[in-house]
């Protein structure tokens, strides 16, 4: 008897999960929005606007309204894509990556972009010719040939769409070539919560951005405040060959300004791994995940996991626990992703961004400006701050300030071509190894053309004035 009865319980739930309780039921779905409108009104003000974006990497509470007023408008603009490196990107929200959108699942996304492409850089001439541009929601379930129509520089598009999938989706530009405008920025996210928000509790959110830089120097030599210019490399992004590999738009961003956190926090990030051709193994050290879910939906739900492996375009939210006060290295574990810049910190010892800052009140950092200079720079950051500082003290190796009228450039060549070689015969290497424990510096197969940059960056720190080029690290 009660197995029968257990049988007909079983039947009664299948049943209804099959019919008029599936959340998923596209019959119930908004999929009529009213026509896209395209418009010659040439819109000023503010490049980004709506009460559910956050322009950061902490993502804002939900907005409680049920339609959201979206504004991404288009731009060309250099960006900082690492110290000294200059960029000519596009741009949605004037940033890259653009603003996060943040809705529920039945919100209404009311949508206006105006291509300001042409309008002149602050103190640049155009650096990129006015064109076309588009926008392609990822979350939205539309005509593309309505909503994702290409517009002319002064031109505004409105289209509004409903969401019917909570996930974690990219928007990009849509107009060909796909690659390169993907590529110069013009990339963001869309966070759309369950109905019911989500099952769980956190006390921080943010929102993580892996992404691509295809950069060379531009071939016209043009500068940017004396620095030189960068430009999409063509070559290397048909290629799939990127020059960094980032988090939320910058070389190694969040290991200079922590995300910050408290021992005993949860800690929610919606990541999204906006490619455009590589994977990502993302990874927290020192913590584990303890709920994934794909795509950022929680009925794609994982337990306990390490990494998280997102091709371009996925995404996830991933929740941990912070276990004691330290700071937790984000990081792709695919490392030679890692070593073009992808990674970032959550720390505990890190001050929550203050309110109000003004960009004239940041104070200046020194950065070096010639190319193979700046890319030793990235290199040093990349892979030799866990033993290294530049002005800062000695760690598990010597602080490098001052290491150029220590040694001869013929030494330093040496030493980074093959450590292992000098400890057998040179003296001062073997009274370093002493001194550092007896723990030796690992040969990092340099190539001679990444030695060259590495001692012209050493040259460059020991020509600055002291204290201007301190770099601690990651503690």
């Amino acid at each position: 008897m009660i197995s029968r009865l257990l049988l007909l319980v079983l039947f009664v739930n299948v049943a209804g999960c099959g019919t008029g309780s599936d959340q998923y039921d596209t019959s119930k779905m908004d999929l009529k929005p009213v026509p896209a409108k395209v418009s010659s009104e040439r819109i000023k003000g503010a490049f980004a606007s709506g009460a559910s974006l956050s322009l950061g990497a902490e993502l804002k509470p939900l907005d409680s309204s049920p339609i959201k007023d979206v504004r991404l408008d288009t731009t060309h603009k250099i960006i900082e894509i690492a110290p000294g490196v200059k960029f000519s990107a596009w741009t949605f929200g004037d940033q890259v990556p653009g603003p996060t959108v943040r809705a529920r699942v039945g919100d209404k996304i009311r949508f206006t972009m105006t291509n300001r492409s042409d309008e002149m850089v602050p103190a640049v001439q155009l650096v990129a010719a006015p064109m076309m541009h588009s926008m392609d929601f990822h979350a939205a379930m539309v005509s593309p040939q309505g909503k994702y129509r290409s517009i002319a520089p002064g031109q505004t598009i409105t289209f509004e769409f409903t969401l019917n999938y909570p996930g974690i989706f990219m928007y990009h530009c849509g107009t060909p070539m796909i690659l390169e405008h993907i590529a110069s920025g013009m990339y963001g996210a869309v966070v759309v919560e369950p109905r019911g928000g989500y099952p769980t509790k956190v006390d921080r959110e943010y929102v993580i951005v892996q992404s691509e830089f295809y950069a060379k120097p531009d071939p016209g030599k043009r500068k940017i405040d004396g620095a030189p210019l960068y430009v999409l490399d063509g070559e290397r992004l048909r290629a799939s060959q990127p020059s960094y590999t980032v988090f939320n738009g910058a070389h190694n961003g969040m290991v200079g300004k922590p995300l910050p956190a408290k021992p005993g926090e949860r800690v929610r990030l919606h990541v999204l791994n906006v490619g455009p051709s590589k994977t990502s193994s993302f990874h927290v050290v020192g913590t584990i995940f303890d709920r994934v879910w794909i795509e950022g939906n929680p009925d794609n739900q994982f337990r306990g996991m390490q990494t998280l492996l997102l091709g371009s375009s996925n995404s996830a939210i991933v929740e941990f626990m912070i276990p004691e006060a330290g700071s937790y290295i984000m990081v792709d574990h695919h490392f030679a992703n890692a070593s073009q810049g992808a990674i970032g910190l959550i720390s505990t010892s890190a001050k929550a961004a203050e309110k109000e800052l003004e960009h004239h009140n940041i104070p200046a950092s020194m950065a070096p400006t010639d190319p193979d200079t700046v890319q030793g720079k990235l290199n040093f950051e990349s892979k030799c701050l866990a033993c290294h500082s530049v002005g800062q003290g000695r760690k598990l190796g010597p602080d490098v300030a001052g290491v150029t009228k220590r040694r001869p450039d013929v030494w330093l060549y040496k030493w980074m071509k093959a450590p292992e070689k000098m400890l057998e015969t040179d003296a001062y290497a073997k009274a370093m190894l002493k001194e550092y424990n007896n723990i030796p510096m690992p040969n990092q197969n340099l190539s001679d053309a990444e030695i060259r940059q590495y001692i012209k960056y050493f040259h460059w720190i020991d020509s600055q004035p002291a204290g201007t080029t301190a770099v601690p690290g990651a503690h």
